[in-house]
């Protein structure tokens, strides 16, 4: 039997019991990995707990002659994260792999947005992303070798309207990615990110409100969340070495996204006032500034 992508690695997957971790839980096992699948079981918006969704993906890596295990931790609680690793190396001897996907939404228009509304979603997707990839960073640095996948989204990277927690959060991971890229690559530790298209749960909540938002709705149906986990899968391979990078997956495309780097300088040797820069800078750069879009503005094409 031909040797598999992923045989003899272990991955932690956060977020495992639906949607794009339940894929990319099933991808890596189909791989050859075994899986730890954490899943708190709550609501998109983080309330209640329920353990059924990683059981049942246990189960299915299970029956088809895969090797999985749950955990039920919460990744905002540092410890609770600590225990994740550790649960791994117990069950499987060894870490490999952290996939950071665990998320929820508690999207409200920013003047209307309370520090719960905040605090609860950066606790999960920035804090949880630290947290995990923490955890592992110690496992990866001993044995020289180890793989993050942190997931991003394009609100962050491009914007969308009431999202102001979801988009910091998910800007902050790409900043996180990189400095576990730059930090960590002298121990053969890589680091990536990708913004997935995809119809799950979460973005199932995105509110209805006219014809244009309705077609948005109807056109990320036909992104199903397994056309994701190709690109982690070999993101995590031994055979890829790349790092630092941002990806977006929409259907059959793969985009490499932009980092932010100077379009345009100016200089004066005297250097600026207020007025001189009213007056000189701006009207300068203006022509370059970039418009007030949303990801849905720029990626304003069907799905392929």
């Amino acid at each position: 039997m031909p040797k598999k992508l992923l045989d003899g690695k272990v991955a932690l997957i956060t977020g495992a019991g639906r949607g794009i971790g339940r894929d990319f839980a099933l991808a890596f096992a189909t791989a050859g990995a075994k899986v730890l699948i954490n899943d708190l079981g709550g609501s998109t918006n983080g309330e209640g707990k329920d353990h059924r969704p990683a059981l049942e993906v246990a189960k299915e890596i299970d029956d088809a002659g895969g090797s999985a295990a749950v955990n039920f931790d919460d990744v905002s609680d540092h410890h609770a994260a600590e225990n994740m690793v550790n649960q791994a190396i117990q069950e499987f001897g060894c870490l490999d792999i952290v996939i950071n996907n665990a998320g929820i939404l508690r999207d409200v228009i920013f003047h209307k947005m309370t520090e719960e509304d905040w605090d609860s979603v950066i606790s999960v997707h920035l804090k949880g992303s630290f947290n995990v990839s923490r955890a592992a960073a110690s496992i990866f640095r001993k044995k020289s070798a180890g793989a993050f996948v942190h997931m991003t989204s394009t609100s962050g990277l491009i914007g969308n309207y009431g999202q102001a927690n979801y988009s910091a959060a998910k800007l902050g991971i790409v900043g996180l990615s990189k400095s576990i890229a730059l930090d960590m690559s002298r121990f053969n530790v890589r680091s990536n990110c990708i913004a997935p298209f995809a119809w799950s749960r979460m973005i199932g909540t995105i509110p209805v409100t006219d014809e244009k938002s309705k077609n948005r709705v109807e056109k990320l149906k036909t992104m199903t969340t397994s056309k994701i986990a190709p690109i982690a899968v070999a993101l995590c391979s031994d055979k890829s070495k790349v790092t630092g990078q941002v990806f977006s997956v929409r259907n059959n495309e793969v985009f490499l996204m932009g980092q932010s780097r100077p379009i345009r300088s100016i200089h004066r040797s005297e250097g600026w006032t207020p007025e001189t820069v009213l007056t000189h800078v701006i009207p300068s750069m203006e022509d370059n500034f970039y418009d007030l879009d949303r990801s849905a503005d720029v990626f304003n094409w069907d799905p392929v």
